[in-house]
């Protein structure tokens, strides 16, 4: 399945879905032992979550003495109005190894960059899993806006030299351990071409294992399934 040209962006979150279902299933059966995949909430550490589920427990408070109902008067808040913000539904595949988190792979869409704000914020949330010592797989086959990359952004806010990394691509980090100068950091870079097959690329677990990720193969059903082929 060549890579469609996704300079019209319709139908791209539909893709985005199943796409990530896709590579779900793929990441799941070649895991080691002990490892777990699952589509999370993002930022995943928002609360402790373990395999996808909050580590929290549920009680029953038996009632208040002259409460029959067990009804309690709340205070009303100070002041309740409209925020200029939207709750994130994005999720992405997470792997955690005995509760924590390990790696993640996120595939942009295109609320990810359409305006200024966006490109910072998303930005912020790619780095965040590097900066916390989460390995990071993210693909990117949306060419607009022409003159932005997240590859080379992530890249010039590390101070890591690579060579430029226009979309459409696919980028892996794997994070080291510390070293005087800094961390160590290793990358795969994957360019992508409109009409070709979709690369190969490894999610890293840990500095000695990788899971090879078919790109080509999980795109292909992805589109499939989206009635795209």
């Amino acid at each position: 399945m060549p890579l469609h040209d996704w300079r019209d962006d319709r139908g791209s979150n539909s893709l985005h879905i199943v796409w990530q279902t896709q590579l779900l299933d793929w990441i799941q059966p070649r895991l080691p032992p002990g490892y777990r995949a699952y589509l999370g909430s993002v930022p995943a550490l928002t609360i402790d979550t373990t395999n996808g589920r909050p580590d929290l427990g549920v009680r029953n408070w038996p009632s208040e003495p002259g409460s029959p109902t067990g009804s309690v008067t709340t205070p009303g808040p100070d002041a309740e109005a409209v925020a200029v913000f939207e709750l994130d539904p994005q999720t992405a595949i997470q792997i955690d190894l005995h509760g924590q988190l390990i790696a993640a792979v996120e595939i942009v869409s295109p609320r990810n960059k359409d305006r200024t704000e966006a490109r910072q914020r998303y930005l912020g949330r790619y780095l965040g899993y590097v900066r916390q010592g989460v390995h990071l797989l993210l693909v990117d086959v949306l060419p607009r806006p022409a003159d932005f990359s997240f590859a080379d952004a992530i890249a010039a806010n590390l101070r890591f030299e690579q060579p430029p990394t226009p979309v459409p691509f696919a980028v892996s980090y794997r994070v080291g351990e510390p070293v005087p100068e800094g961390t160590l950091l290793a990358v795969w870079r994957r360019p992508m071409l409109v009409g070709h097959p979709l690369p190969e690329i490894q999610l890293a677990l840990n500095p000695e294992q990788t899971v090879p990720i078919n790109l080509e193969r999980t795109y292909a059903e992805a589109a499939r399934r989206v009635y795209m082929t």
